[in-house]
């Protein structure tokens, strides 16, 4: 069960930040990462849920150092990009857009 949610949320992650980089507009770009950053956050979640339970943590305490890299990456990307007057030119000058 925790494994399905895992596999679920993580490849959403991906997904969704591969659809933001062919955004049409900053909303949509803007939308499509806050998206990538809630899958990360559950990812996150279910991570540490397992390390919980867990009695052989070593790779998920791994799992888990990533996952929380990905949340402030996303963030800072979801911040800046989500603020109004950014438009979608500087996003795409600052390798955000395709």
């Amino acid at each position: 069960m925790i494994s399905y949610q895992i596999l679920k949320s993580a490849t959403s992650v991906g997904a969704n930040y591969e659809e933001a980089q062919g955004a049409v507009s900053k909303v949509d770009f803007a939308n499509k990462v806050g998206i990538s950053l809630k899958e990360i956050r559950e990812t996150n979640y279910w991570i540490r849920i397992i390390i919980a339970i867990d009695n052989q943590k070593i790779n998920w305490v791994v799992l888990e150092k990533e996952s929380n890299e990905l949340i402030r990456i996303l963030g800072t990307i979801y911040n800046k990009t989500s603020k109004k007057g950014v438009s979608l030119k500087v996003c795409k000058l600052k390798g955000k857009i395709n």
